[in-house]
C-alpha cells in the first residue's frame, strides 16, 4: 500500500525520490516524507497530504541536498495522518533514519522494552520502534544491527535505512512487503514497484523474503537474515516507460479501459497456436491435468469476482468442482486440501497479502498452486508451482479494468485447456469456443466506441444515492464486478444481488426512481431476468439493461438498453463489463472526483 523509494548515486537524491514516489501516488497514501543526507547530517521533511505539498516544501528537492536518501509515501494505519506520523522516523539522536511499508505485529511488547530503557517515542507508529530497536543493537555495523532487529520483529515489512555514520549506504530489507533494487549507471535506487524506477534503469533484482540488500553508489550487495553473502542476478523490465504513463489521456483508468482490447489479444495471442491452446509455462503434464479433483479460486477484491466467473466456466466446461474463496478467509478456515486439489491463487499485482498467505497455507498441506498473476517475478509468480501471467502491462489506477480483464482470459484458457486435456467438449465445440475468443479484442473495441452515449446516461445519475446490479449465473459474476467499480471510484452505495434473490428481502429496497442495472447474456436464464425486470420497475425502479444485441424486444421492458457483439456465452462477461466500467468512469468524473485515486483505497493490499 504504501510507497518506498531509495537512491544513491551522483546526482541530488531529493528529486529523483519526488519523481519516483510520483510513481507510486497510485498505490494510494495521506502523507509524505524524505530523509536526505547533506554531508553531515541526515535532514528529514514530511507533510501531511499529497505529494505535492512536500514537493512545495523543498522547491522540487532544491532544499534538499545530498546525493543519498529515502522517501516514503504513507497509508495511514498506526496512528492518524500527522505529519508526526508521517515517515521518515528517526531514532533518538537522528543518526538512523526509517521508512516502512508493511505492519510490525509485536510491536507493542517491543515499544514497551524500549521504553524501559529509557527510549522516548514521538509518534503513533508501529515503525518507530524500527528505529530505536536499530539504535539499540548498532554497534558500528549497519548489517549486524539489521539482522538483530529482523531476528526480534514479527509482522510484515520492506524498509529503506540510512546510518548517519555510513553516509556512502543505504539498506533495503524485506519480509513479506514488496521492495525491488534497481542498478543503474547514475546510481542505485530501491523501491516498492517498478514504475519508480524505470526512468533510471531495466535492470532490477527482486528480493526474496527476509534478504538484506547493502547499496553504494556503484555497488549492490545482498545477504540473508545471518549476514551471509547471496549471489542474486537482474531481471530486465520489458515494458517501454510510456505504458506507465498517461499518454494524453485524462486519467489512467480511461487509459487502462482503452487498453483492454490490445491487453487481451497479448494475453490470449501466444497462447494459440495451430488452432491448439498452448500453456508451456503452466509447467502441468496432461496426466496431471486429468487428476485434478477439485479446484480452489483464491483471491481478494476485482480478483476474485474473475474466479466467481472462473468459477461458472471451469465447471462448465471441464466439470471440475471449483470453489470459490475470498483469501482472507481462506486459510482461517481449515480448507479441506490434498495433493488432487489446485488451488489458483489471482492477483494484479502477485504481492496482495491474504492472497499470498492463502497459496503459502495451501502449499503446507501438499495442494498444487498456481498463481494468475500479471507482475513479472512477484512473490505469488515466485512462490507458485505454476504460474501464467497475463501480460496486461502496469495498470496505474487503483480501480483495475484491465488487469481485470485478463485475467478473465487466463481463465478462459485455463478451462479451455482443461477442458480439451480431459474430453469434457467435442472437438467442434472447441474449435467454435477458439474461434469466439479470437474475436474478443475487436469485440471489446468496438464497445469502447458507445462511451459517448454511456456518459449522457451516467450524467443523469450522478446524485444517486443506491444503485443496483442484478443477474444470474454469469450474469451475476460480472454484477458483482460492476458494482465494485462504481463504489470504488464514485463513492455511491452499490450492491450487486443474484436476480433469483430479489424476493428474498432485496426487493424491500426498491423505491421510486432507483437505478437497477440488469445484466441478462445468458439465453436460458433470460426470461427469468425478464420476470426480476419486470419486479424492480412495478416498484419505481429505473432500469439499466445490459444483454445480447439479438434482443431488440428488451427496450419495451428496460428504460436504457446497452447492446453486446454475440459472442460464446461463456465468454460474455469480458465483454459486459465493458459497459459498466465506462457508467463507473463517468458518473466518478461528473461528480468531480479523482478517477485514478479514490479515497481510503490503495493498487496493493500488502498488508491484512
Amino acid at each position: 500500500m504504501c510507497g518506498i523509494v531509495g537512491y544513491i548515486g551522483g546526482q541530488q537524491a531529493a528529486p529523483v525520490l519526488l519523481d519516483g514516489l510520483a510513481k507510486l501516488e497510485y498505490r494510494g497514501y495521506d502523507s509524505t516524507g524524505m530523509a536526505v543526507y547533506d554531508g553531515r547530517e541526515i535532514r528529514m521533511v514530511k507533510a501531511t497530504g499529497r505529494l505535492k505539498v512536500l514537493d512545495a516544501l523543498t522547491k522540487g528537492g532544491s532544499t534538499l541536498s545530498g546525493t543519498a536518501g529515502i522517501g516514503h509515501t504513507r497509508w495511514a494505519t498506526h496512528g492518524s495522518p500527522t505529519d508526526t506520523n508521517a515517515h521518515p522516523h528517526f531514532n533518538g539522536s537522528a543518526s538512523i533514519a526509517v521508512v516502512h511499508n508493511g505492519i510490525i505485529e509485536n510491536y507493542q511488547k517491543l515499544k514497551k522494552k524500549l521504553e524501559n530503557r529509557g527510549y522516548q517515542f514521538v509518534s503513533e507508529t508501529d515503525t518507530e520502534v524500527v528505529a530505536h530497536l536499530l539504535d539499540r543493537y548498532y554497534t558500528g555495523s549497519p548489517l549486524e544491527a539489521i539482522a538483530k532487529v529482523m531476528h526480534r520483529m514479527e509482522g510484515s515489512y520492506a524498509l529503506g535505512i540510512m546510518f548517519r555514520d555510513h553516509p556512502d549506504e543505504i539498506y533495503a530489507v524485506r519480509k513479506d512487503s514488496p521492495l525491488i533494487v534497481g542498478k543503474s549507471s547514475q546510481g542505485n535506487l530501491i523501491a516498492s514497484d517498478v514504475p519508480a524506477i524505470l526512468k533510471y534503469t531495466r535492470s532490477v533484482y527482486f528480493m526474496e523474503n527476509e534478504e538484506i540488500a547493502k547499496l553504494s553508489r556503484d555497488s549492490i550487495t545482498f545477504y540473508n537474515i545471518d549476514e551471509e553473502e547471496l549471489v542474486k542476478e537482474p531481471s530486465e523490465i520489458s515494458w517501454d516507460i510510456s505504458a506507465a504513463e498517461k499518454g494524453g489521456y485524462d486519467y489512467f483508468m480511461m487509459k487502462a479501459i482503452y487498453e483492454q482490447p490490445k491487453a487481451v489479444a497479448d494475453t490470449m495471442s501466444p497462447r494459440i497456436r495451430d488452432s491448439r491452446i498452448v500453456l508451456d509455462e503452466l509447467g502441468m503434464s496432461d496426466e496431471e491435468i486429468a487428476q485434478i479433483s477439485k479446484i480452489y479460486i483464491v483471491a481478494c477484491g476485482s480478483a476474485y469476482h474473475a474466479g466467481v466467473t472462473g468459477k461458472y466456466v471451469l465447471e462448465g466446461m471441464a466439470r471440475i468442482p471449483v470453489e470459490v474463496d475470498l483469501a482472507s478467509e481462506f486459510r482461517y478456515r481449515n480448507p479441506i486440501l490434498d495433493t488432487q486439489t489446485l488451488v489458483i491463487v489471482i492477483s494484479q499485482s502477485g504481492e496482495t497479502a491474504d492472497s499470498l498467505a492463502a497459496l503459502r497455507e495451501a502449499k503446507t498441506r501438499g495442494s498444487r498452486v498456481l498463481g494468475i498473476v500479471n507482475v513479472v517475478g512477484s512473490s505469488i509468480a515466485r512462490e507458485a508451482d505454476h504460474v501464467l501471467y497475463t501480460w496486461a502491462g502496469p495498470e496505474i489506477s487503483v480501480a483495475t479494468t484491465k488487469a481485470y480483464s485478463t485475467q478473465l482470459v487466463a481463465l478462459y484458457l485455463l478451462a479451455m485447456k482443461f477442458s480439451s486435456v480431459r474430453g469434457t467438449i467435442s472437438e467442434a465445440e472447441f474449435t467454435s469456443m477458439l474461434e469466439a475468443l479470437q474475436q474478443l479484442p475487436r469485440q471489446v473495441e468496438f464497445l469502447l466506441g458507445s462511451q459517448e452515449r454511456i456518459q449522457k446516461f451516467a450524467n443523469r445519475y450522478l446524485a444517486a444515492d443506491h444503485i443496483f446490479f442484478i443477474g444470474r449465473g454469469l450474469d451475476y459474476a460480472i454484477s458483482l464486478e460492476g458494482s465494485l467499480k462504481l463504489k470504488e471510484i464514485s463513492y455511491i452505495h452499490s450492491e450487486a444481488y443474484a436476480a433469483g434473490e430479489l424476493k428474498h428481502g432485496t426487493i424491500s429496497l426498491i423505491e421510486e426512481g432507483t437505478l437497477v442495472v440488469a445484466v441478462l447474456t445468458q439465453e436460458e436464464l433470460y426470461p427469468k431476468m425478464l420476470s426480476n425486470i419486470q419486479e424492480v420497475r412495478t416498484r419505481g425502479a429505473f432500469v439499466m439493461a445490459v444483454a445480447n444485441a439479438n434482443h431488440a424486444d428488451l427496450e419495451k421492458n428496460a428504460d436504457y438498453v446497452i447492446y453486446l457483439p454475440e459472442i460464446n456465452p461463456y465468454f460474455t462477461n469480458s465483454l459486459a463489463v465493458i459497459p459498466l466500467q465506462l457508467f463507473a468512469y463517468y458518473v466518478a468524473l461528473g461528480r468531480g472526483l479523482d478517477v485514478d485515486k479514490p479515497r481510503n483505497l490503495a493498487k496493493s493490499v500488502t498488508v491484512e
